[in-house]
């Protein structure tokens, strides 16, 4: 019985050893005058090994928050050791879009995303500095958010995705708070039609950004994302694009996720091939 017992522990406590280890940091953000909380989860081989590791930053939906990643989708510390890379879960407040907001100066995620918590995170890990090493993706709002930002900075992140985005918000204009950052539709339209994804494919030249796109079938983005991909095929805009049953909801999501990361370590793979 006792050797059963102490078997069961070392089991456990090499089971735990190699597990991916999660860790929340306060990231203070100069432009908002506040801090920020971050999760960000480092594969199990990260304090062995000497090596700069790549990142994929994630960012949630509207009603989410930097720990909705390591909360909701159980799989992702065994996907983080799988791929050795290191995830980080973006907060985005409860509906900026990730963009500057123009009527409101507390609400300027896309400054904090790119400018404060990408160099904190390379400042604080042992991270790849540049676009070869950087991936971002996130769900609904996070999903637009992940296009936006890397469409606007290319320097930055050298591979995005979305995972049921809200890529064009115009048709919603009364939803997730959106005129509360860009002032209603009517009176603001410029505000959405410059900050909205569809219309910024203008910004992806040359290839230079390895993008994938999904959303279920079920889903009220089916047409915005249908939308922006007859866009991006009349662009020759190379991009992988995905439709598959499924609604809003975290189900789809997890599945959608694996197919996402396994995108960016293939990315990641052929960055270091090539360098």
């Amino acid at each position: 019985m006792k050797k059963t017992i102490y078997t069961f522990l070392f089991a456990f406590l090499i089971f735990t050893a190699r597990a991916a280890k999660v860790d929340t940091l306060q990231v203070f953000s100069a432009s908002m005058q506040k801090n920020i909380k971050t999760c960000v989860i480092v594969p199990d081989n990260y304090k062995k090994s000497k090596k700069a590791f790549p990142v994929v930053y994630l960012l949630h939906g509207y009603s989410g928050n930097y720990a909705s990643w390591a909360k909701d989708f159980k799989e992702l510390g065994k996907q983080v050791d799988q791929y050795g890379f290191i995830v980080v879960g973006v907060d985005g407040n409860y509906s900026s879009w990730y963009f500057d907001s123009p009527i409101d100066p507390s609400f300027k995620y896309e400054t904090y995303v790119v400018k404060e918590l990408v160099p904190f995170i390379d400042k604080k890990f042992r991270t790849i500095t540049d676009r070869t090493g950087r991936a971002i993706s996130g769900l609904s709002m996070g999903g637009h958010g992940a296009l936006y930002l890397s469409f606007k900075h290319q320097d930055v992140f050298g591979a995005a995705g979305s995972m049921s985005g809200g890529v064009d918000f115009r048709p919603f204009p009364e939803n997730w708070d959106i005129k509360k950052r860009l002032g209603t539709i009517t009176e603001f339209p410029e505000n959405w039609n410059q900050n909205t994804v569809t219309n910024m494919l203008d910004l992806v030249k040359d290839n230079k950004l390895k993008l994938i796109i999904d959303c279920g079938v079920d889903d009220f983005f089916m047409t915005v994302n249908r939308e922006l991909h007859a866009k991006m095929l009349a662009l020759k805009i190379n991009h992988d694009y995905i439709e598959r049953p499924g609604e809003h909801n975290l189900k789809y999501w997890e599945n959608s996720l694996k197919y996402q990361l396994l995108f960016f370590h293939d990315f990641f793979n052929e960055t270091v091939k090539t360098k």
